[in-house]
């Protein structure tokens, strides 16, 4: 049976169509995937990502152990700042793509993917020793994301922070209409935005004051559909898709949050050899220069040999082009690189291109 997160009658109450995703009963659409997209990228859209896993780590060897874990270096990390990174085998490929936040050194919390939350927490306690306790409150807590140029405004109607204190990737212990939260500046869409964490008992109340607030700017409601379409155009990588247990963070073209200079770290070995050696495959961006839509498993060719396949692929609906991500053969992934994508029977010219493919105005 299909979980539901606490605002499954909210989303049906405002017409959602609902579908399944990594387990759970989620809002594909409201009105479409379309509007949704463009009102998150020109405005603000509300999503209700409460899906997602939240395992709290705490003690006095909290940050030795996320660091035996995660390829990044949470060492570096300052009290109330986040940091993107990994879990991996041994074998330095993906076991998920998370995100960890520091409240203290005795305090972290790790946001796992929907689909690998348990699995996630059995590693974790798997490799854990005296000196941490674990804490999966994710059934506890509910988690939105209010995304878009307009989110700050949105945000700051209901909440009593300094929005503009949060700099990117840093939270803060606040409120939201008097519900005690932590507000986040992060995302998934490519836009300024935050994350909100509240009491899973208050997402009802929550979620219709803040589309109440965002009225005047025309926020909302936002589903999956364009969640993964704002992904997919930002040029950022989707577990299941381009990230999984073949790949990499090298290369997926994430090398940023591989730091093998930080110590041991389970996965290390095989990220230093793939550092030292190079990659066989490397995860690119691809543009279709010719009418035709890439998607997953679609089969690419250079000179009528075959060098890879369509991880990830689509209309940008913003930037009203056809454009994919990509494995391809290492010594083929340049930019510039003209390409076919297989469409059916065609073969659809394609170009590879830098990411993300949009990116937007800085402030």
């Amino acid at each position: 049976m299909l979980q539901r997160t606490p605002l499954y009658p909210s989303h049906l109450s405002l017409g959602a169509r609902m579908g399944p995703f990594a387990g759970w009963e989620m809002p594909i659409h409201y009105r479409s995937i379309l509007e949704e997209h463009m009102a998150t990228r020109t405005r603000a859209g509300l999503f209700d990502v409460s899906h997602m896993g939240r395992i709290f780590i705490r003690g006095d060897a909290a940050l030795k152990l996320i660091q035996r874990l995660t390829t990044n270096d949470a060492s570096r990390l300052a009290n109330g700042q986040a940091q993107y990174s990994a879990l991996c085998y041994p074998e330095g490929t993906f076991l998920d793509d998370i995100l960890v936040y520091r409240f203290s050194e005795r305090e972290f919390m790790i946001c796992t993917n929907a689909i690998n939350r348990e699995r996630d927490l059995a590693w974790i306690r798997n490799h854990s020793d005296r000196g941490v306790s674990l804490e999966d409150e994710s059934e506890h807590l509910a988690q939105l994301a209010l995304q878009g140029p307009r989110a700050k405004e949105i945000l700051a109607s209901v909440a009593p922070s300094d929005l503009g204190q949060i700099k990117y990737y840093r939270f803060q212990r606040s409120q939201v209409d008097g519900v005690p939260a932590v507000i986040s500046r992060s995302g998934y869409t490519g836009e300024d935005g935050f994350e909100l964490y509240f009491p899973a008992a208050e997402a009802k109340r929550l979620w219709e004051r803040i589309l109440e607030a965002g009225r005047r700017w025309d926020l909302l409601p936002a589903g999956l559909g364009a969640r993964n379409t704002l992904r997919l155009e930002a040029g950022m990588c989707l577990y299941g898709q381009e990230l999984d247990d073949r790949h990499t963070p090298i290369e997926a073209d994430l090398a940023f949050i591989v730091k093998p200079d930080k110590g041991d770290y389970i996965g290390r070995e095989a990220h230093l050899v793939q550092l030292e050696r190079g990659v066989k495959v490397k995860l690119v961006g691809l543009e279709m220069t010719s009418r035709g839509v890439p998607r997953e498993h679609y089969p690419i060719y250079y000179q009528g040999e075959r060098i890879g396949e369509v991880t990830s692929g689509g209309f940008a609906p913003y930037l009203k082009k056809n454009i994919a991500l990509a494995y391809l053969e290492a010594g083929l992934a340049t930019l510039g690189r003209e390409v076919e994508v297989q469409v059916r029977a065609r073969h659809i010219p394609a170009r590879v291109v830098a990411r993300p493919f949009y990116q937007r105005k800085r402030d």
